[in-house]
């Protein structure tokens, strides 16, 4: 079957991206059916029922740009990933059935990136800005692979880093002191393993949550690892932790570049890990962003002015450094 598909009153650079970027992931999600694009029109053929899908998915593309103005790869794949295939699965199956039998799985395109990358790689790096369920989905992916007896344990980490705070001050000892900057960790469990059933799982060892440093000396082997907050490691630390890896380990790398709470005589060694091991082989980096947000609306409102606004901030101070520059007469 042929078919032809008209852009009336639209720019088609706006739906089919610049350089036809946007069109390459409708041919990507797609690949059953021969997309061509000449001029406004799309050229379409292949399988009649892969059509009839392929052109309610566009027409919500069109909708969406009309009504919105504006148009992303995120929500091209938003709106094409329903019946379409990430590695030859949906991508959108049940991680883990959770306590009173919810269903958690991944809910947008990058989560669903994070469990793809996680099935083909042993070492995965997940970084975005908060409420983009970086935490969440790894913790699922964990439990999951503890379930089916793919690992025997779950070694959960974050560095004990201030953020604003000091934990001298805080009451009780180390334990105490640390239990709250974890908790995160405890909160995406308490949601997948009931109560009775974590508290045994944690004193027998098979759950542990710990700090980073405690990680030294290390080999976490039959284990799945996640590293939180990785942005408030230091380069000696990611180094550190990275090389504990066992041979049948997997690892998760979860970090927000934004926030950052080392000295700042520190360097965070989470971009420094980003830049030289996005090329190795068996490891992969997934970005997440504003548009993985999935917590209240106002949170993804929240981080698009906190970044107009330090975009905006960085320029008034550009701006005041060339001011004051002296110049040569």
């Amino acid at each position: 079957m042929e078919k032809e598909i008209e852009i009336k009153n639209i720019n088609p650079v706006e739906i089919f991206g610049a350089n036809n970027t946007y069109l390459k992931t409708f041919v990507k999600y797609f690949p059953a059916i021969k997309i061509v694009a000449r001029g406004n029109k799309l050229q379409i053929s292949g399988d009649p029922e892969v059509i009839e899908v392929f052109e309610k998915k566009f027409d919500q593309i069109i909708s969406y740009f009309k009504r919105f103005n504006t148009l992303d790869e995120n929500v091209i794949e938003q709106l094409l990933l329903e019946h379409a295939n990430i590695n030859g699965g949906k991508g959108d199956e049940v991680l883990v059935h959770g306590n009173g039998g919810a269903k958690i799985k991944a809910k947008t395109v990058n989560q669903r990136k994070l469990v793809q990358a996680a099935n083909h790689n042993d070492m995965v790096f997940a970084v975005g800005p908060a409420g983009t369920g970086k935490t969440y989905t790894a913790v699922a992916l964990a439990v999951r692979a503890l379930k089916a007896k793919e690992v025997k344990r779950i070694i959960l980490t974050r560095p004990a880093v201030e953020a604003g705070e000091n934990l001298g001050f805080l009451p009780g000892d180390l334990k105490e002191k640390l239990d709250p900057y974890l908790m995160p960790l405890y909160d995406a469990l308490r949601d997948m393993i009931p109560p009775e059933k974590l508290a045994d799982m944690m004193e027998y060892g098979i759950i542990e949550i710990a700090p980073l440093a405690f990680m030294r000396g290390r080999t976490l082997d039959k284990a799945f690892v996640i590293l939180d907050e990785a942005q408030n490691a230091t380069s000696v630390q990611m180094k550190m932790f990275l090389t504990r890896m066992g041979t049948t380990a997997k690892f998760i790398i979860t970090g927000d570049m934004s926030q950052i709470d080392l000295p700042k005589h520190q360097r965070s060694g989470l971009p420094y890990a980003l830049n030289a091991l996005h090329d190795v082989p068996g490891i992969e980096i997934v970005k997440l962003n504003q548009h993985d947000v999935i917590r209240h609306p106002l949170v993804k409102r929240i981080i698009d002015a906190f970044e107009e606004a330090d975009s905006k901030f960085k320029e008034q101070k550009e701006q005041s450094k060339n001011d004051s520059t002296p110049s040569n007469k």
